[in-house]
């Protein structure tokens, strides 16, 4: 993470009081002293003068009581008359404030949250069988390897597994829509799980250990994706904990030690921290529901951004700290504590200030927005424990929404007080010509390194350094006969950044399946540092330098591959998967104002197809879009049909992998491409030169020359005529911020039936090789002169428009055999040849690449 970034602050205190106190703060103490003398002398008179005059002492003990009486009176009469204003002047605050004090469900506090009686009814009748599988779980597999971890456990075993008869209950569910791409659905379920599980197990004879319930809380995020048009109609389901969950365990046996009262934060904030290791972000459960989606690639998608966090200031705090034994109110030595997910950050402190002034900078990785949260905290800096000063929560999805944002939070759980924060949301790119390095100790980069595995690690250091001198084991390694594979890790370091890798126990062929993130702060500088290390005795098995520049200057600023470890075994290597992406603050994309009705009537009327088709309109094209597209523009472009080259490398997966996307946005994860050499022309498929379930792989070549099995048909290959053109209007919405293709017509194709072809048109913006980024038109039957009239949006940045290709295909939705190829024409479009602003229209020669065109 970088640094935090401070201004100088003037000093709020006089050189010359050597206690740190102003000459102003001195007067007031003074004053103060002054008064509370005044008012126990007027107190104690009349004690004096009832002596004096040989009163009795009830008089002044009634006068007393009636004083006391009279006060609390009216004490109470000015509360009641406090809340019932202030009950008038903030209903809607009081009455949230008393429903979350009565732990009402979530789909009372909030509107968009709903009820899930249904889904409680479904747990509590399928809750004994889960009950049934987690026995079978528990003693199968977690009782063995429980005894394979340690000698000392080698008699472990369950001797009671009983999960109660209550079942967790889903107290609200939220479902985002508007959000979120087209392809995926998301999930919120607040569980409130209090258990009455009852588990016993013997670590040894005399050891007896158990948990006789818990309680846990906390908000599950579900995502079904991606959406697809086969059973089951979801590709995989992921499900993780946005936040940390609050846990409650009640022990017994030698464990009921660990409900004491120091001893019971620590074991509960143990078994969060496993939680957390499995599901709560960035960490995920994975399952995949088809073969073409992979468990490792749906862990690991790239983060949705970079929120920037600038902690300015703060004003009316209240005042903690006390003088003169509590007698005089001083101020308070106020910081900040900034949380999002399992990072946090601490400012440093302000001494003796109620309005403080900071000017720090933190950065945070986002990986779901809306979702995550940033939360803040104020303390009161004190020797023994810290005082509370207020906090407040911001949703990252309201920053992103933003873009920017700068203002006052009112701070809550307190009498008084405000935070001044100002944050920036920045998108991740790869257009290294938005690179901007600053010297003020910001990011202007960040980068994800996937760690995949090792191979072949040595035992230990002295195995490889005794080999390089003298070729054979030292005396100590044969007397010793030491064959154990080592324990070993993988430590991250770019300067002051550091991560460490879990450890993996015995293994000279380790897989680690974990990601990364840093802060780049000089791509031209910087260097990656990667060292696998031994766990016990920290020595180093094996050295990596991987300069940042060059993931700048390669094939979407990715590299995956296995890379040779230095002053490591001759065969040692280390396989990983480095992304760097560029920090953009992007601007905030202005509001769409809805069209008339006077003017939908006008674009119902010229949605109606010419019969001879004719190019349409930049016009017309703009008023049909305003009614058929939420929020877009219309790209118009023209291009010429770009030859496709051989691809010398391809990756073994299937058309249908790059069809489903194995995870939702992009992912560090890819798969190794293979050196195979190109046979045929009818042997070609769609790949992508790094990973077909990749999206950040560029994909170097459009066709795949391995796959014998899915031939063109016998009709196109002896086919030597053309294969038609098609009619494409391209234009760029700076407005809207999104690149417009709207396919007219086509005419000419290849019929592949007497009765013509039944056609359709399929489009990607590469590299976007996925199911969710795939456009599609209706088919259009037996026709050889399909009319179309679809618009499709992009939602790109106009730098990043430029730099793009439109990979266009017509294809035929019924071939003559089930496993013959689809496509009857293609076309590429390199996007930098045309002027997306002003818009185009062209009509394309179609091709097949490998077949060639004969007048």
């Amino acid at each position: 993470m970088s640094a935090p970034v401070t201004e100088g602050q003037e000093p709020s205190t006089s050189d010359g009081d050597p206690q740190g106190l102003s000459v102003k703060d001195v007067n007031q103490m003074i004053m103060e002293f002054m008064m509370f003398m005044i008012k126990a002398i007027i107190l104690c008179y009349p004690v004096y003068l009832t002596g004096s005059l040989g009163l009795s002492i009830s008089w002044i003990l009634l006068s007393i009581l009636m004083w006391t009486m009279w006060r609390n009176n009216r004490r109470w009469k000015d509360r009641r008359i406090d809340t019932a204003i202030d009950f008038l002047e903030n209903e809607k605050d009081v009455i949230n404030t008393e429903l979350k004090s009565m732990n009402m469900p979530a789909w009372i506090d909030f509107a968009d949250v709903e009820k899930a009686a249904w889904i409680n009814k479904i747990l509590q009748q399928a809750w004994p069988f889960f009950g049934m599988y987690m026995e079978k779980l528990l003693i199968e597999n977690i009782q063995p390897a429980v005894r394979s971890s340690s000698t000392h456990l080698k008699t472990f075993s369950f001797t009671k597994v009983h999960m109660g008869q209550k079942a967790p209950t889903v107290t609200g569910v939220r479902v985002y829509t508007h959000e979120l791409e087209t392809r995926e659905v998301i999930l919120d379920f607040n569980i409130v799980y209090d258990a009455d599980v009852d588990i016993d197990a013997d670590v040894k004879p005399a050891i007896k250990v158990g948990v006789k319930g818990l309680q846990l809380q906390g908000m599950l995020r579900v995502i079904l994706e991606p959406l697809i048009g086969q059973a089951p109609l979801v590709g995989g389901v992921t499900m993780f904990f946005i936040r940390r969950p609050a846990l409650q365990v009640n022990w017994t046996g030698m464990t009921n030690l660990l409900d004491g009262p120091g001893l019971s934060h620590m074991s509960e904030s143990a078994i969060v921290d496993i939680i957390a290791s499995l599901m709560v972000l960035p960490n995920r459960m994975c399952i995949p529901l088809i073969d073409q989606v992979k468990v490792d690639q749906m862990k690991f998608p790239l983060p949705r951004g970079v929120v920037r966090v600038h902690v300015l200031e703060a004003r009316n705090l209240v005042a903690k700290d006390t003088h003169m034994m509590g007698l005089v109110k001083g101020k308070s030595d106020p910081y900040t504590v900034l949380r999002v997910g399992n990072k946090q950050f601490k400012t440093k402190t302000i001494k003796e200030n109620l309005n403080p002034r900071w000017n720090d900078v933190y950065e945070f990785v986002i990986h779901e927005a809306p979702g995550q949260e940033l939360e803040v905290e104020l303390y009161d800096e004190d020797t023994d424990a810290d005082d509370f000063l207020g906090r407040f929560s911001l949703d990252c999805g309201d920053v992103r929404k933003d873009r920017e944002i700068d203002k006052w939070y009112t701070l809550e759980d307190t009498e008084t007080g405000e935070m001044h924060f100002k944050l920036q949301w920045f998108s991740l790119l790869t257009n290294p010509e938005l690179l901007k390095e600053t010297s003020d100790g910001l990011a202007c980069a960040m980068l994800a390194v996937y760690l995949d595995s090792a191979s072949n690690l040595p035992k230990e250091q002295h195995e490889f350094t005794h080999n390089e001198k003298h070729g054979k084991q030292p005396k100590v390694a044969r007397l010793t006969r030491r064959t154990n594979d080592p324990n070993s890790y993988v430590e991250f370091s770019i300067n002051q950044q550091s991560q460490k890798s879990k450890i993996v126990y015995a293994t000279k062929d380790p897989t680690y399946d974990e990601c990364f993130t840093f802060f780049v702060h000089s791509v031209n500088n910087q260097v990656l540092n990667v060292e696998v290390k031994e766990h016990e005795k920290k020595s180093s098995l094996g050295k990596l330098t991987l300069p940042l520049v060059r993931l700048l200057n390669i094939s979407d600023m990715t590299m995956d591959q296995r890379f040779q470890l230095e002053r490591s075994g001759a065969n040692s290597q280390i396989k990983m998967k480095a992304v760097l992406r560029i920090l953009t603050l992007e601007k905030r994309e202005p509001k769409v104002v809805t069209p008339p009705a006077q003017d939908k009537a006008k674009v119902s009327s010229s949605q109606t197809p010419p019969e001879p088709p004719t190019p349409v309109p930049v016009q017309t094209i703009q008023s049909n879009l305003k009614e058929k597209v939420p929020v877009s523009s219309i790209p118009l472009s023209r291009t010429q049909t770009v030859p496709v080259p051989m691809p010398s490398t391809v990756s073994s997966s299937n058309e249908l992998q790059a069809e489903y996307p194995p995870y939702r946005r992009r992912t560090f994860v890819g798969t190794e491409a293979l050196d195979l050499n190109p046979s045929t022309p009818g042997q070609m498929r769609r790949y992508d030169s790094h990973s077909l379930l990749s999206e950040n792989s560029i994909a170097s070549s459009r066709f795949d020359l391995t796959d014998t099995n899915v031939p063109y048909p016998e009709a196109i290959l002896n086919h030597q005529g053309s294969f038609g053109q098609i009619q494409l209007t391209l234009r760029y919405a700076t407005l809207r911020k999104r690149l417009i293709v709207m396919v007219t017509c086509c005419k000419d194709l290849f019929s592949c039936s007497e009765n013509g072809s039944d056609t359709y048109v399929r489009m990607y913006l590469l590299p976007d090789l996925t199911w969710k980024h795939r456009k599609r038109t209706p088919v259009k039957k037996k026709t050889v002169n399909p009319v179309f009239n679809e618009i499709f949006e992009f939602a790109v940045s106009p730098e990043e428009a430029r730099t793009r290709k439109l990979d266009v295909a017509v294809k035929n939705n019924k071939m003559l055999h089930k496993r013959e190829r689809k496509e009857i024409g293609m076309v590429l479009i390199d996007m930098s040849e045309i002027d997306l602003i002003k818009g185009s229209t062209e009509w394309y020669e179609l091709s097949l690449p490998g077949l060639k065109k004969t007048n």
